[in-house]
């Protein structure tokens, strides 16, 4: 529909379905521990195999197309193998096929190293990086579409009422992210604000308008949405030295297994430091073998997993000049007798970690305290 307008366009097209979990399970079947590089080459597969599909298809419906991996399409990255970062895309073929009036398609999730010349992987949201890369690359806007119809005050399936957001700010849009709302992947908001690619995130199957992210937010909202991720681990680790330089020992051990570190909490007692922090589910592993580098340091330590807990948050821009909202927050969830194991702020964020069967009730009632179901009532409205 877009090209039919006589838009110039690129698609950057995801894995189908079960795909990428099938072949995880494929190399598990012939390797207990398989190399980065080989599970690279054939993870990117997947995307491969949407994007020549999809070409195929515009193709029956009277269009020109052409299929690019990531590695034709320009898309650099730096060697780090299945977490590749994205340093410079040469779009010198996607603008030559456009110029010759072909819709461009580009294989999400993937790039290659200059370095050594392997094809590489981006990790979770890789896709949508890849989009907003892209954009960013050509000047363009990005519209990323999945199976929600937008940004919402909360999770719909938890909260039926939840609101969707016609705009919102890069910065309110990045911590949804990174605490728990999947409409769109951290990475891809990063790259967005980092160069002003404006992102309207819709429906994959309606025509309506979704949400648009960008510079401008809800400036009159006070709280632009609560968010839950149940899919986090807490580590806590007792018996370190109190002394200077034992944290960062091991936030540095753990920064070297590239794990994403979130809420983090220090107790010391007695001249024994205890230390807590959550990590995605996917990273537990690598922050286990973080935790065993450091202790060659730092000596013994009593390490315990806790997979019970998830993270609820309220988020926000208009919090910075309302305080309050941190207490109400800890007052709702205290009527409903839910213990708050671990909390975290931000200037526009406050998260609490809770226990994972509390947190579709903690949800419900921080999206009714905060009346997120209601239109935001504009200040210069209520002046008059």
């Amino acid at each position: 529909a877009m090209r039919e307008r006589g838009t110039r366009v690129v698609g950057t097209v995801s894995v189908m379905g079960k795909t990428t979990d099938g072949l995880i399970e494929l190399a598990n079947e012939v390797s207990g521990a398989p190399a980065g590089r080989e599970m690279d080459m054939l993870l990117s597969t997947g995307e491969r195999i949407s994007c020549a599909l999809v070409a195929m298809a515009i193709h029956d419906l009277g269009y020109e197309a052409v299929s690019l991996t990531g590695s034709q399409a320009g898309i650099e990255t730096d060697a780090a193998h299945t977490k590749a970062k994205i340093t410079n895309i040469r779009a010198d073929r996607v603008v030559a096929a456009l110029d010759e009036g072909k819709i461009v398609l580009v294989a999400g999730f993937q790039g290659v190293s200059p370095e050594t010349k392997d094809v590489t992987t981006l990790g979770r949201g890789g896709s949508d990086a890849t989009a907003v890369a892209l954009a960013a690359a050509l000047g363009a806007a990005c519209e990323i579409y999945s199976d929600v119809a937008g940004v919402y005050s909360a999770d719909p399936r938890i909260v039926p009422e939840a609101r969707k957001q016609p705009r919102i700010s890069y910065d309110e849009m990045l911590e949804m992210s990174a605490s728990g709302a999947k409409v769109l992947m951290l990475r891809s908001v990063e790259l967005a604000r980092n160069h002003g690619v404006r992102v309207h995130a819709r429906s994959t199957f309606s025509d309506e308008e979704g949400t648009w992210i960008g510079e401008e937010g809800m400036e009159d909202a006070i709280i632009s949405g609560v968010t839950h991720n149940e899919k986090e681990v807490v580590f806590t680790l007792t018996g370190i030295p109190d002394r200077p330089g034992a944290a960062a020992t091991v936030f540095d051990a753990v920064a070297k297994h590239s794990v994403n570190v979130d809420t983090i909490l220090q107790n010391v007692v007695h001249g024994v430091a205890e230390l807590s922090f959550s990590v995605p589910t996917e990273d537990v592993q690598s922050a286990r073998n973080a935790i065993e580098d450091a202790k060659s340091e730092l000596g013994a330590m009593e390490v315990e997993e806790d997979h019970d807990l998830g993270k609820v948050s309220l988020i926000g821009a208009g919090m910075r000049s309302h305080p309050g909202i941190a207490a109400k927050m800890f007052r709702t969830l205290a009527d409903l007798d839910i213990n708050l194991r671990m909390i975290a702020t931000s200037p526009i964020k406050v998260s609490c970690m809770v226990q994972k069967s509390e947190v579709p009730r903690a949800v419900q009632a921080l999206h009714a305290a905060f009346e997120l179901e209601q239109e935001p009532v504009e200040e210069e409205a209520v002046r008059g």
